[in-house]
């Protein structure tokens, strides 16, 4: 009942949502028919309605646009198909293995932090090595969904004490930009809106800031702590070939001491935790 009330909704033509998402990965109507072994003549007629495709069409043109599972749903909607990704909350039995997964990678990047989050930067789980690194910020910041970025550059966040904040908030933002090219979701398109107008540092206007590698490697995340600057890097996980949404849109964030004396005051840290 609930797929049949959907499609009564209005919705944007497939052929706009098509060519949509072919504008935005940078092709030619002639580049997208090679890839999805086409002619550019039918690739034309998708586009501007004269054809209309079938579902497995729509799932090969997605799958060469790398189109996100949750947009392929929308796609499929638009066209009069049922969807085919599930969404399942992280809770589902079915998810048990992942959830069993995403436990041990993050309890074996101890005493480093490591976090998991969503699509939208929520967090969604973290070992015990965050939450000392997050005390300094607003209690309110910390409140149930903690947004990891609005977190990281928030006035009251955790800006105050990042040592090389203008490096670090221009990679975020840089990052969050071509996160939203790649998807066009509203809430991170917000998001960015609202994070790019924090003060920036030093009261200078924020604008496209080219970010030096650290060390030639990677940006680090610098904070500022009782036991000194903590200096980071950070890796990314995600599952791969997913078919569930949720596992899709699911991110595990780890990050390496990027120096001795930061490796050494983690393992102190964990050493003092495991005795007190």
């Amino acid at each position: 009942m609930r797929y049949h009330r959907l499609m009564m909704q209005s919705t944007r033509p497939i052929g706009e949502l098509l060519r949509e998402w072919r504008q935005r990965r940078r092709l030619s109507q002639l580049d997208l028919a090679y890839e999805a072994d086409i002619s550019p003549r039918h690739m034309s007629f998708l586009e501007t309605g004269r054809s209309q495709p079938s579902r497995e069409m729509l799932l090969r043109l997605a799958e060469r646009l790398d189109i996100p599972l949750r947009e392929r749903n929308a796609l499929l909607h638009a066209a009069g198909y049922a969807p085919v990704y599930p969404e399942r909350p992280l809770a589902d039995p079915a998810l048990n293995a992942v959830r069993k997964a995403i436990d041990l990678i993050l309890a074996g990047h101890a005493p480093y932090p490591a976090l998991a989050v969503d699509r939208h930067w929520t967090l969604v789980t973290a070992n015990e090595a965050v939450p000392p690194l997050m005390a300094q910020a607003d209690p309110a910041l910390l409140q149930a969904p903690v947004n990891v970025l609005r977190l990281s550059l928030h006035p009251k966040g955790l800006a105050p004490h990042i040592a090389n904040l203008a490096e670090w908030r221009a990679h975020l933002l840089d990052r969050l930009r071509r996160q939203v090219e790649a998807t066009a979701d509203p809430v991170l398109i917000e998001l960015l809106r609202e994070l790019s107008a924090y003060p920036a540092p030093d009261g200078q206007a924020f604008g496209p800031v080219t970010v030096e590698p650290h060390a030639g490697v990677a940006v680090p995340f610098q904070l500022k702590t009782e036991a000194g600057i903590l200096s980071f890097f950070s890796t990314t996980m995600i599952f791969g070939t997913p078919v569930d949404i949720t596992l899709s849109e699911l991110a595990i964030e780890s990050f390496f001491p990027a120096d001795s004396a930061t490796a050494a005051a983690l393992a102190g840290r964990a050493q003092t935790a495991q005795t007190g």
